[in-house]
């Protein structure tokens, strides 16, 4: 079995410092059940690869396992020593294990960076097909390319097998581009070789840690990692689930009284509402949605354009769909205006066919509250999945904090946010989304703008291309250049 990975990150060669095995060089590590191979088929500053290989002997799986007998051709006549499965995950936590932990003393400031990598796996079991594959990665952000071989070349009318040659990219730290690999190849493969105890619990909350308890295939993860033992599915589930309503709810509810507390000298919100729905009211969208809605303070100003037939509020936090409903009155409206609502949970990291078919999306306040390396993913499922003809996002002006009395130097406007840009880092950002998505984007300043500093929210405003589209058309006002501190 064969992983590779792949980055073209400048220099590609870091890769080697990241993964703690120097391309000049091949490696070998002895295994349990046999044995690791560690080489570069390409190291070039351009682009560079790291290849892991193993070399399983199937009879020692045979006699050094007690959980095998002898006398089954089964143990014999298996896909162990070929197919990629928890063999191949045991394999990169040790090989790979400073790499997938997030330590590097040479290139510290490359362990949180999310770098363009690509990984193949070859041969993979996708006991599921290719659905599932697709399933269980794409809501991480990963863009999925899969070959599915045949029973026999020689025999073709025995059908396709079950293995794949399976190509995976994605924009993460390789860390947890590493972790993802380590988590999904067993649920893939739904079997693993070993005995799975309350230890495995423990591994699986540690690798999932930030992503699993809202990854839509939750539950189908945890069983198939756990082989389908009730009693620790039940133990993970709750870890997780305890997890993602506690995080979720205070981060949320916090969010709306700090940063409103920062903001509210120059009326701020009252501001950024105005100006998100006069680009959604200009656009001529009848059908809008909200994604991080919040409690619900967009949607209440949004209820006032008679144009606008369908409002559809979405968010991570349950408690904060039951504090919309509650502050919009949901419960006493008049039928008709109910009917233009609707509040639904969701990640904005995952793609979810319930928000495909709208005309516009705002997205106010919200990915600064994410990771860097989930940025790519929220950008597929607004701007490839949903794909509306129209987004306004809103986000922070870092330069303009200092203005802002109650915050220290360096500071930013809220605990929780990941990072806070200046207009030139959100104006490449927005024009590169631009650019792979198809849309047209303009900028717009919101609140009283300082000479030097800006003004105090930057707002994009994209509009998808039609078919005629040529790209000397693209309105920008926004700085080419795009500083790499965030």
């Amino acid at each position: 079995m064969l992983l590779t990975i792949t980055t073209t990150h400048q220099p590609a060669t870091d890769l080697g410092f990241l993964l703690h095995k120097n391309p000049a060089r091949t490696q070998t590590f002895p295994l349990s059940f046999g044995k690791a191979h560690v080489f570069y088929p390409e190291a070039a500053p351009e682009r560079c690869t790291a290849a892991l290989m193993l070399d399983i002997n199937p009879l020692e799986l045979v006699r050094g396992h007690r959980s095998y007998k002898a006398e089954t051709l089964e143990n014999y006549v298996n896909d162990r020593a070929y197919a990629a499965s928890s063999f191949l995950s045991v394999a990169m936590a040790e090989v790979f294990s400073s790499a997938m932990n997030g330590k590097c003393k040479d290139r510290p400031l490359l362990v949180g960076t999310a770098l363009p990598l690509k990984a193949m796996i070859t041969p993979l079991p996708c006991r599921g097909g290719d659905a599932l594959l697709r399933r269980l990665f794409e809501p991480l952000g990963y863009t999925v390319s899969a070959v599915q071989h045949p029973l026999d070349e020689v025999f073709p009318d025995w059908g396709e097998s079950l293995y794949h040659t399976v190509i995976l990219e994605a924009a993460l730290p390789l860390s947890q581009f590493l972790t993802h690999l380590y988590v999904l190849i067993p649920v893939l493969d739904n079997d693993k070789h070993y005995w799975v105890g309350d230890d495995e619990v423990e591994k699986l909350l540690r690798r999932g840690e930030g992503w699993l308890a809202s990854h839509p295939e939750r539950d189908l993860i945890v069983s198939r990692y756990l082989k389908r033992r009730k009693g620790l599915e039940t133990i993970a589930l709750a870890a997780l689930l305890a997890e993602d309503a506690e995080d979720i709810d205070t981060v949320q509810a916090e969010h709306a009284d700090e940063e409103a507390e920062v903001e509210k000298k120059i009326s701020l919100n009252e501001q950024r509402m105005q100006a998100v729905v006069e680009a959604v009211r200009s656009s001529g969208a009848t059908r809008v949605l909200d994604v991080g809605c919040g409690e619900g303070k967009l949607i209440a100003v949004l209820l006032k354009e008679k144009q606008i037939e369908k409002i559809v509020g979405l968010d991570v936090s349950h408690r904060a769909l039951e504090i919309a409903g509650s502050r919009l009155h949901l419960e006493t409206m008049p039928e008709k205006q109910r009917e233009r609502i609707l509040l639904m949970q969701g990640s904005l990291t995952y793609r979810d066919k319930r928000l495909a078919g709208y005309d516009a999306a705002a997205a106010v306040e919200v990915i600064e509250h994410l990771d860097l390396s989930r940025l790519a993913a929220f950008e597929r499922v607004l701007f490839e999945f949903a794909a509306p003809q129209t987004v306004v996002i809103t986000t922070p002006n870092r330069e303009y904090n200092a203005k802002f009395e109650t915050l220290s130097a360096g500071k930013f406007r809220h605990k929780d946010h990941r990072f806070e840009w200046t207009r030139t880092e959100f104006g490449a950002w927005a024009m590169n989304v631009a650019a792979r998505f198809e849309y047209d984007v303009r900028f717009e300043p919101i609140g009283d703008s300082d000479e030097s500093l800006g003004a105090p929210t930057q707002m994009a405003v994209f509009a998808k291309r039609t078919k005629n589209f040529s790209p000397s058309s693209t309105v920008s006002t926004a700085p080419t250049e795009i500083s790499t501190e965030v």
